[in-house]
């Protein structure tokens, strides 16, 4: 089935199908772009999208789609890792309206839901009566129902609840050119005319001809229809990847959730030795049995001694039940070693590294790529130790390395494997291991699938694993639901190659010119954007506790505002301007402005830079570096926008500005100047601008000094960075710090007038300037360089620590000066080890920066407010300022709906005498300006509970 290939014809679908639906249509470059991959090696390119708005609304786009013979894929999170959420026709995306809780019967423990429910949405509303939906793939926070039920889904806990097909009672799908049936047991629908008789007359390969496991994923579930197992037509749908018809309604069933849960993990000398475990816990009855190798543990993680462990996650009525459960199990596992952990947070902590496995093990432990394709076959529980063995010595012989992990108690392996799938030899290999793996998985009595579905990575190769005779039955099956093949073709039946739509023919062969130095990508930008492979940990909902990635997701919704989806465009630009896109809709860049692209600048318009994606993506995604370099060659020999040339340049213009303070602060009261002044300036109308310190930092240090000569050890300084925010907008920030420094032994001495990391020019993608500003800062540091430097605010010492060497990389001092940066918490801990801060016992809310979390971390903080008796969280997330991004025009409801988030709730719903902390500037300003709330740093709370110092401190404002 062909797509439209002429303007005209796309026209009269796009008037067709606007005509008929009353959700959105978007033939654009933008919505096209933003879906031609999922979270597969995998590339095909749409015509556009189509959201429905219901049930209605889908059985009419897919009845003018075949009207006009047109190729339809529905598309739930667009976390499929075979490629079946990817199609060259109209796309379905049913995230946006079909995501309703239809009904929710705790008695009878059902929930009636939409396609675009998401998996979590569905717990959360099932928690409160203790229920829950029992298959939980990794994505659970962003995967939906819709989904779940074409790949048939499982997750960690399918060893006690089973797959998705186990737990679906009933469906309501639609099918190509727009009828609707309604599936269940025992039951076969008028409309799906020979159905029954393909049964009835091939019994005896349907009885025979599917191997019996636990994960046996692969395929059609024809099986389902034999006469004794209940002729299940809502389970044979299961599975089916988009290519029989559209769920619009399911009924699925919740299982008892346990009020306790207990984690038992066992270490072992090697996964194989683990695999040949995990069927000795079976006996126990636990609800999960996940495996683990220590190549994919990137950091020392709590975990017991082995090369590899086991979960073995137990529940219980009680705690104490739980963890009687659980330890059983320790006392019954041939272990090396082994711990039960039943502490909430620690089973959260090891259970994030499983479950961001999908995206770690994306990268070997050198940094070299790894790709799916092989990503969740499955055997018989009892022959997984020796099908890994057997696995292993098939890597080592094609030359490649790869990491599993996975569902052992179900036999079910996960691995990405270091393909080569740039060149035609890579492709070639990546072949011929894919048959012989095929080969190997069918021989141990294995499912190619056990999971994730076969999409186009494996449906080439069902005939190694069913036999012809099957196999032409599932395309006779295909046919009878889509006779017209219009539901996702090439997949499952009929399907692609396993070497064709790789996402990476598109990309550019040589590499393209940047400002940065992408050390962890060999200093390849195209690297880079093939960093995101489409896991879409983005996409939550909220962020994961301390979490930030992706508050403009979340504040917006839309995938274009999402991690993933910026690298999506980013890698559609690239493609684009590799060679010509023309407009066929085919194989080519769908993207084709280059870097003037303004589709790209409008998707990164909303990131705020805050950097969360470089930590909390699973695969180290830096969105913030991704557009600064893209601005820095959008703008390049063009007018930029206002804001750039004044926020973008706010050293410049304080430095100016300081000495006429009290005169700007007066005038910028005036409201007609105040608004005058914004609209020139670019800033949003609703912003106040911030008033200018009377005396900055610098100055007052200086002044407190006089202009002796310092004669101290360097193990005695310390020197505190004049940032641009501190020195002129809060510099009682700098005063308190060196109070608490003295009061630590330290000498603060002046780090020098002029002084820039280069923040502003980097967010603003102004990179040749930046680079000038931090070599100037470089030259004036001089000899001071490898003092340790104590950075106040957040944003300033991460571009200290990344921007600066990535921007700088030939230049030995940038990489001294990153190595020096420390905060406040971290230097003391480093050189005032025996320091007792003053003790304050009394609560904190607020929000740690999100560059902090990003680059710096906060452990020594956490430790730090532990020491001083400050209890309590501070929210993840993001203050929506950002630097400059809250202040620019247009950007005010976004910057709001971010704050709305975590850190407005969590400081309103603080009790009375709580300290409001927030050590960003852009943290305590949004705070100011939308709460109304005066939050502190760190140092200002500490410097507050010191004892009264010297009159000279008196004097100087302390």
């Amino acid at each position: 089935m062909a797509a439209p290939q002429n303007p005209t014809e796309r026209a009269e679908l796009a008037q067709a199908l606007r005509a008929a639906v009353r959700g959105e249509v978007d033939l654009g470059a933008t919505a096209r772009a933003l879906t031609t991959m999922d979270a597969s090696n995998y590339r095909r390119v749409p015509i556009g999208v189509v959201t429905p708005r219901d049930a209605d609304d889908v059985a009419a786009a897919l009845a003018v789609c075949r009207a006009h013979g047109v190729p339809v894929v529905p598309r739930g999170g667009g976390t499929s890792i075979a490629g079946q959420a990817t199609g060259t026709g109209i796309v379905l995306d049913l995230t946006r309206h079909l995501r309703k809780i239809v009904e929710l019967d705790p008695v009878a423990r059902t929930a009636v839901v939409q396609p675009g429910v998401i998996l979590d949405e569905l717990r959360t509303a099932a928690a409160p009566h203790g229920l829950t939906f029992g298959p939980d793939p990794s994505t659970h926070s962003r995967c939906t129902l819709g989904g779940m039920i074409g790949n048939n889904s499982c997750g960690a806990h399918s060893v006690a609840w089973g797959t998705t097909a186990d737990n679906t009672h009933a469906l309501t799908v639609t099918r190509y050119g727009g009828d609707t049936l309604r599936l269940t047991r025992g039951t076969v629908p008028e409309a799906l005319t020979g159905l029954p008789e393909l049964i009835r007359t091939h019994l005896a390969p349907l009885r025979t001809g599917f191997p019996e496991l636990p994960r046996r994923i692969s395929g059609y579930a024809l099986d389902a229809l034999l006469p004794e197992r209940g002729t299940d037509l809502a389970r044979a749908f299961c599975g089916s990847e988009g290519t029989l018809g559209v769920v619009t309604e399911a009924t699925v069933r919740l299982v008892e959730a346990p009020a306790a849960r207990a984690l038992a993990v066992l270490g072992y000398a090697d996964e194989a030795a683990a695999a040949e475990a995990a069927p000795g816990l079976l006996p126990h009855h636990p609800l999960t049995v996940e495996g683990m190798a220590a190549d994919l543990v990137r950091a020392p993680a709590g975990l017991p001694r082995g090369g590899a462990w086991l979960f073995a996650e137990t529940g219980g009525a009680t705690p104490a039940e739980a963890r009687a459960h659980a330890e059983r199990i320790l006392r019954g596992a041939d272990a090396l070693d082994g711990t039960v952990v039943t502490d909430p947070a620690g089973q959260r902590a090891l259970w994030r590294i499983r479950e961001d496995a999908a995206g770690t093990a994306t990268r070997m432990p050198d940094g070299t790529e790894a790709w799916p394709g092989w990503e969740d076959c499955a055997v018989p529980p009892a022959r997984l130790g020796p099908y890994l063995r057997d696995f292993r010595a098939l890597l080592a012989e094609h030359g490649l390395r790869g990491t599993p992990y996975g569902h052992f108690g179900d036999g079910c392996i996960h691995v990405r494997i270091d393909f080569d799938l740039l060149s035609p030899p890579g492709v070639a290999r990546f072949r011929r291991f894919s048959e012989e793996l095929a080969d190997l998985v069918v021989a141990h009595g294995g499912s190619l699938s056990g999971e994730h579905g076969d999409g186009q990575a494996r449906a080439e190769l069902l005939p190694r694993m069913y036999g012809d005779e099957l196999v032409a039955l599932f395309a006779r099956f295909k046919d009878i639901w889509d006779p017209d093949g219009g539901m996702n073709p090439g997949i499952l039946a009929r399907p692609a190659r396993l070497d064709e739509n790789l996402r990476f023919d598109v990309l550019p062969k040589r590499p393209v010119d940047v400002e940065f130095g992408y050390p962890h990508d060999g200093g390849d930008f195209s690297a880079a954007v093939r960093r995101c492979v489409g896991v879409a940990k983005c996409r939550t909902a909220e962020p994961a506790g301390t979490g930030v990635m992706c508050p403009s997701f979340r504040a917006t919704g839309e995938e274009a505002h999402s991690t993933r989806g910026r690298a999506r465009l980013l890698h559609e630009m690239l493609a684009g301007d590799a060679g010509d896109a023309g407009d066929t809709g085919d194989t080519a860049g769908v993207i084709t402005g280059g870097w003037r692209s303004t589709e790209v600048r409008d998707a990164l318009d909303l990131c705020l830079s805050c950097k969360g994606c470089r930590t909390d993506c699973p695969v180290g995604v830096d969105m913030a570096t991704y557009k600064a370099e893209f601005l820095h060659h959008h703008y390049r020999r063009r007018l930029r926008p206002a804001s750039h040339y004044t926020m973008g340049r706010l050293p410049t213009w304080l430095r100016l500005a300081s000495r006429f303070a009290p005169a700007l602060n007066a005038l910028a009261r005036v409201r007609l100047l105040a608004t005058l002044t914004k609209r020139l300036a670019g800033i949003a109308p609703e912003r106040e601008i911030p008033v200018l310190a009377r005396e900055t930092f610098t100055r007052w240090l200086n002044r407190r000094w006089g202009k002796g000569t310092f004669i101290f050890s360097n193990d005695e300084v310390a020197m505190v960075w004049p940032d641009t925010f501190t020195e002129h907008l809060s510099p009682e920030v700098g005063r308190a710090t060196v109070r608490v420094l003295e009061a630590a032994g330290r000498h603060t001495i002046p780090a020098g007038r002029g002084l820039c990391c280069g923040l502003t020019y980097v967010s603003t993608g102004q990179l040749g300037k930046a680079r000038k500003v931090m070599r100037r800062t470089l030259d004036r540091l001089g000899g001071t360089l490898g003092t340790p430097v104590v950075v106040l605010e957040p944003s300033c010492a991460a571009t200290l620590r990344t921007d600066l060497p990535e921007l700088l990389p030939g230049d030995p001092r940038a990489a001294e000066l990153a190595s020096s940066v420390r905060t406040l918490a971290q230097y003391l801990e480093q050189y005032a080890p025996d320091w007792q801060p003053p003790r304050l016992d009394r609560p904190v809310t607020g929000q740690t920066h999100c560059h902090q979390h990003a680059v710096l971390g906060d452990a020594a903080e956490r430790r730090l407010r532990e020491r001083a008796g400050l209890t309590g969280e501070l929210s993840g997330g993001c203050c929506g300022l950002a630097g400059n991004f809250g202040f620019e025009r247009g950007h005010w409801n976004v910057s709001v709906a971010c704050a709305e988030e975590s850190l407005l709730p969590s400081v309103r719903a603080a009790e009375p005498g709580t300290d409001v902390l927030a050590d960003g500037f852009s943290c305590r300003t949004q705070l100011e300006q939308l709460g109304g709330v005066r939050a502190r740093h760190l140092a200002e709370v500490l410097a507050e509970g010191l004892a009264e110092g010297p009159d000279e401190g008196r004097e100087a404002g302390w």
